[in-house]
């Protein structure tokens, strides 16, 4: 079932009594379908109607709740809302079936990024190809696609003021580091300049400045062709980070860095987006240090 309760009727006509009321999850049998009803029956042997639009196929819901289970082993890339009304879809394509329909200002997790072609009826005569891109989230128990453009990301309010005159487009926390009675948390944020076809151009860290009480900028690196997700693995007390990008000879590769106090260092390259393996080789050394 597509919404979270769903009143089952006893006739599809203008009239109607509601018969019982089923939760998203909840398994009914398909009796028979017109143009926009389906009359089902439930699990204690009633039967009633329910829109066809708010039915969803057992394989579809199945696969649905794999993705969501796969989703649990995957690192969060930002946090975000919808700023309206919008489908949660099962692939990121305007095609494919809708899991849900998620209200405005709903919470979302976002995993992932993937741009694909629009419906051809959005490209205009002797112009490029329309592109589009979706977001792949988790919205409390359901997980699918959602069109890019409907999700509003919520920065962090620390890193609110780095935010203005850029696109931060995924934010992970590194470690945290105390301040008095207090744990601040210290940053690798990625953003979007220019390129769309790549989830991030370029990197910073923010680490903590107790004197100050201010977050400062102690790394940047740009020219990067990145994708998520962006892994943090704690080893000790050293925050360490891999970054999927795509090379100039358009090789799969990650780049791997650790933060040692505030300082950020790029440890070398590990061939292909599937190794956890730790670089042998030296890193080229393009970022930029801050105090």
């Amino acid at each position: 079932m597509l919404p979270s309760s769903l009143e089952v009727v006893d006739t599809p006509a203008e009239i109607r009594l509601a018969v019982e009321s089923v939760k998203a999850g909840d398994q009914v049998q398909v009796l028979l379908r017109t143009r926009n009803w389906a009359k089902v029956e439930l699990a204690d042997g009633r039967t009633g109607w329910v829109e066809c639009k708010d039915l969803l196929g057992s394989q579809t819901y199945e696969a649905s709740q794999k993705l969501l289970k796969e989703m649990e082993s995957l690192p969060v890339q930002a946090e975000g809302h919808t700023p309206q009304s919008i489908n949660l879809r099962f692939e990121p394509s305007r095609d494919s079936p809708p899991l849900a329909q998620l209200p405005n200002n709903q919470k979302l997790d976002v995993f992932g990024r993937k741009i694909v072609d629009a419906p051809s009826q959005l490209e205009q005569p002797s112009s490029p190809p329309v592109k589009e891109a979706w977001y792949l989230v988790r919205a409390g128990t359901r997980a699918g696609w959602v069109l890019g453009r409907f999700v509003s990301l919520d920065v962090p309010e620390p890193l609110g003021a780095y935010a203005q005159g850029s696109n931060i487009v995924a934010w992970l926390v590194l470690n945290t580091v105390p301040d008095e009675d207090r744990q601040v948390p210290q940053y690798l944020a990625a953003e979007r300049v220019g390129n769309q076809d790549v989830d991030f151009t370029r990197i910073r860290v923010f680490t903590w400045w107790v004197k100050n009480q201010r977050y400062v900028t102690a790394y940047v690196e740009s020219e990067l062709r990145g994708y998520f997700p962006i892994r943090v693995v704690q080893t000790g007390n050293v925050p360490y980070f891999r970054l999927h990008l795509v090379d100039k000879d358009a090789n799969k590769i990650q780049k791997v860095y650790g933060l040692f106090a505030t300082i950020t260092r790029p440890l070398g390259i590990v061939e292909g987006w599937e190794s956890n393996a730790m670089p042998t080789q030296p890193p080229s050394r393009r970022g930029r240090r801050h105090r």
